[in-house]
């Protein structure tokens, strides 16, 4: 069975500094028509970053959507033209001050594919060199150092609520169980 919905015609709602808006009518499979409210985002990246204490590199950061501070690995938007590997680096090193000797891709997230466009590109990094954080001005972050076990620990409790997070922790212990990393 064809599943696909054709775009019918398509008008922007919201055109931000990050996010794009639009709502679409579509097509759907049965000859019907629907509306799909699509939020486009330029993708990202998250970085589960291990120094050489097996400490995984957290930030803590004020989340204003949820009105609390969160704990999560860093990550960062996409910059337009920049490329994911280049974009990951980049966010290590302003939000911990980590450089990595090594560096591993570990696959892409889709972040939630009912309404909002967002890749994310998950990453690994290891044997650190850290200086000193370097944010943007309008964050305001807290490096944290919590042994790998710990996090996971917090992760399977529901402590840490960060998809980005939670799905980067349990990616790296499966591939550690399966001794790929």
């Amino acid at each position: 069975m064809d599943m696909t919905e054709k775009r019918l015609s398509s008008q922007t709602i919201y055109d931000g500094r990050v996010l794009h808006v639009r709502c679409d009518t579509v097509l759907l499979p049965n000859g019907r028509q629907s509306l799909r409210e699509v939020a486009d985002h330029p993708g990202g990246v998250a970085i589960v970053a291990i120094d050489e204490a097996d400490n995984v590199l957290t930030v803590k950061q004020y989340r204003y959507v949820f009105s609390r501070v969160m704990e999560e690995i860093p990550a960062g938007k996409l910059e337009p033209g920049e490329a994911p590997d280049d974009a990951a680096l980049r966010e290590l090193r302003e939000e911990t001050g980590a450089v990595p000797a090594r560096f591993t891709p570990l696959g892409t997230l889709i972040v939630s594919p009912g309404c909002y466009g967002e890749v994310l590109h998950l990453y690994l990094a290891q044997e650190l060199s850290c200086g000193a954080q370097s944010p943007d001005a309008d964050e305001f972050l807290s490096l944290v150092r919590t042994p790998f076990d710990e996090m996971l620990r917090r992760v399977l409790s529901g402590e840490i609520q960060d998809a980005k997070t939670v799905v980067g922790i349990l990616k790296v212990h499966a591939l550690r169980m399966q001794g790929k990393v």
